[in-house]
């Protein structure tokens, strides 16, 4: 202990420097939205650096149950193939519920966090490949996030297990609207809140992504309805809705260009001005 004292009095003068150059450092970053988003995107790069090698590891590791996965997504594909009416049309990649290939930017997790309310995962592609914020990541069970903030070759996302997410969602078999949000228990289940007493709502039924989203394409599967509550104060349905993806559990992913988000906005904002 005496030798800790020792250190901190014959530093001290080197200390208050470091310790005043972080405050200053600090308060410019926090003050100027510019260098706040260099801050952001140069500590996507450096994290997702560590993180695509640990992904590489990580990788190594789960190679069996990857090569499961890979085999089941193959015997589907080839299931939807062997059924469609003439065998000699090859399903492609926008059959992503009507996204052009063009559209999809095809990606890997590489660092994926689920046991905290506010949940990121890092994607091993950037600005590079065209990525930018507010585009839709999906993969071949359901939705997975939402693109938050970008480097030249790395991406963070706002997964739907984030107690800040909020994405435009629906019953499928009724098209009666709510919105999802994640209520920070359980890494398998995912809420729908705000829907009509009106709609018809049992056990079991699909939650699909709505039409009134700017950002996912409409009818991407989220998951089923596992309980129905009542919502005292707003007297409007509460659904639990089980996942149809294994959040805990991410490998690649499909990033959506969303062409038509930035014209949505543009038009909405004057009419507001109007």
């Amino acid at each position: 202990m005496q030798q800790i004292f020792t250190f901190i009095f014959k530093n001290s003068n080197r200390l208050l420097f470091l310790l005043l150059l972080g405050i200053s450092l600090s308060l410019t970053i926090q003050s100027h939205s510019f260098h706040r988003s260099k801050v952001i995107s140069s500590a996507n790069f450096m994290s997702g650096g560590v993180y695509e090698k640990l992904s590489e590891f990580d990788e190594y590791l789960n190679l069996k149950s990857q090569n499961e996965a890979l085999a089941q997504e193959n015997a589907t594909l080839k299931s939807l193939l062997f059924n469609r009416k003439d065998s000699t049309v090859v399903a492609k990649l926008d059959s992503i519920k009507g996204v052009k290939p063009t559209d999809i930017i095809v990606s890997k997790v590489i660092h994926n966090s689920y046991n905290v309310h506010e949940n990121y995962l890092t994607l091993n592609s950037g600005e590079l490949q065209g990525v930018k914020p507010d585009m839709g990541v999906i993969n071949s069970l359901g939705i997975v996030g939402i693109v938050d903030n970008t480097s030249p070759r790395y991406a963070t996302v706002i997964s739907i297990l984030n107690k800040k997410s909020q994405i435009n969602a629906k019953v499928k078999k009724s098209n009666h609207f709510g919105s999802l949000i994640w209520n920070g228990k359980s890494t398998g289940f995912v809420q729908l809140i705000d829907v009509p007493r009106l709609a018809s709502v049992r056990k079991g039924d699909t939650i699909v992504t709505g039409g009134q989203s700017v950002i996912f394409p409409e009818n991407i599967n989220i998951g089923t309805i596992d309980k129905v509550y009542i919502d005292n104060e707003t007297n409007y349905y509460t659904l639990d809705i089980k996942l149809f993806n294994d959040m805990t559990n991410l490998g690649h992913v499909y990033i959506i260009k969303g062409k038509d988000r930035q014209e949505i906005m543009n038009l909405e904002k004057r009419e507001e001005d109007e």
